[in-house]
Order: structure tokens, then C-alpha cells, then sequence
């Protein structure tokens, strides 16, 4: 069975997205997770907890596990031969 590169690939960065800012919403609101924020916020530039912040932040995401989701999918379709 062969994974849909671009399927695959979409799910999950939204999915991701959608973690990311959730994760800074939690850490806005009560404390959650700020390590890991904190953490993410350095690796994607222009984020931060604001809803600007969260927005770009989310967009990094997106990218972020798109791309390798995608890459993912490549590699296991060449393995799955």
C-alpha cells in the first residue's frame, strides 16, 4: 500500500498547526507547556504568545511538519517497493 505524498503531507501540518497553537494558547491561559513554547519559539521565527505570534507561528508549523510528513511518505513509499 502507498501513502498520497500530498495527502499525507497536509494532514499533518495542519495537524501540527492546529497543536502549536493550541499548545501557546494553553501556555497563555495557564501555564502549560511553556518549556516547550519557549522552546518552539526560537525555532520559528516571528512567534510568540500573541495572536499575531500564533498565527506565524502556526504557519511555521504548517511548513515545518508538511514538509517532513511529506518526505516521510516519499521515503516509505520507496521503502514499501
Amino acid at each position: 500500500m502507498k501513502l498520497d505524498v500530498k495527502a499525507f503531507g497536509l494532514s499533518c501540518g495542519i495537524l501540527w498547526a492546529i497543536g502549536y497553537a493550541v499548545l501557546v494558547v494553553l501556555t497563555m491561559t495557564h501555564g502549560y507547556a511553556s518549556a516547550i513554547v519557549n522552546v518552539l519559539n526560537t525555532v520559528y521565527v516571528g512567534s510568540g504568545a500573541s495572536l499575531q505570534g500564533i498565527a506565524i507561528g502556526a504557519v511555521w508549523a504548517f511548513l515545518d511538519a508538511g514538509i517532513g510528513g511529506a518526505l516521510f511518505a516519499m521515503l516509505y513509499n520507496k521503502l514499501a517497493k
